[in-house]
């Protein structure tokens, strides 16, 4: 019986939307203060629930604003559901906003030791993985700049080369195979493949179907917060597609 990873037990998030139009932040605090703003609760997600075991590669499927990202905060802690609750079964290292936890004053190495800290990793383990990073990352010399001078490319390139190459137990993973340039983001790719492989947990969002096609095993569809269907990645993703083409949502 394989080990479960990820459970997902009927989780719900709502977030309060003001239905006024305001035209700035003093306007709505004037009309906030003298209860002057209506809001309005919206369902981000709405009674999720599934399991992901041991090993799986789970694509999360669905239109922009069906929750695959809050889902994906969700999981990794990040964000507090109004109910429900997420049990996992080993270590979570999301890529949601790369490089959102770097500090900008330092350098690209000294980013590489405070954000594997952050992960929970020594530094004589990072030592280890130091030049295997730098390798990945192709930052050559600037990985002694500090970040506030790095591309924004550069700094999803870091990011990326230091989550990935940690082989974590369950790995978080929203859009972020769009970094860097062509060649890059084929190496990418083949590490993503590569950590798949090796046994790692994987919950991956993207807009790209064929790509979660070609490196999923299952996939779950959601639609304005609700769970479609869970199940075997291609059968799922065909309905998916097909759903679209009669422009559902």
């Amino acid at each position: 019986m394989k080990q479960t990873m990820v459970q997902v037990n009927n989780v719900t998030v709502r977030y309060k939307i003001a239905n006024d139009r305001v035209s700035s932040l003093k306007e709505y605090i004037i009309k906030k203060i003298g209860k002057k703003i209506t809001e309005k609760e919206f369902l981000a997600l709405d009674d999720v629930s599934f399991t992901v075991e041991k090993g799986d590669v789970v694509g999360i499927v669905g239109a922009n604003g069906a929750g695959k990202s809050t889902l994906l905060k969700v999981v990794s802690g990040i964000q507090k559901p109004a109910s429900g609750n997420v049990v996992l079964g080993g270590r979570v290292v999301p890529m949601l906003e790369l490089g959102a936890g770097f500090d900008i004053e330092l350098s690209g190495k000294e980013n590489i030791y405070l954000n594997g800290a952050v992960l929970g990793y020594s530094k004589e383990f990072l030592d280890e993985k130091y030049d295997e990073i730098l390798a990945f990352s192709e930052l050559g010399d600037f990985i002694n700049m500090p970040v506030r001078n790095y591309s924004s490319g550069m700094v999803a390139r870091l990011a990326f080369s230091i989550a990935s190459m940690i082989n974590p137990e369950i790995l978080i993973v929203d859009e972020v195979l769009s970094v860097g340039d062509e060649n890059f983001q084929k190496k990418s790719r083949d590490r993503m493949v590569e950590l798949m492989s090796g046994g790692s947990t994987v919950l991956f969002v993207s807009h790209n179907v064929a790509q979660i096609k070609e490196i999923c095993n299952k996939a779950v569809w959601l639609r304005h917060g609700k769970v479609v269907m869970t199940g075997e990645a291609n059968k799922v993703c065909d309905l998916y597609e097909e759903s679209l083409m009669r422009g559902e949502c």
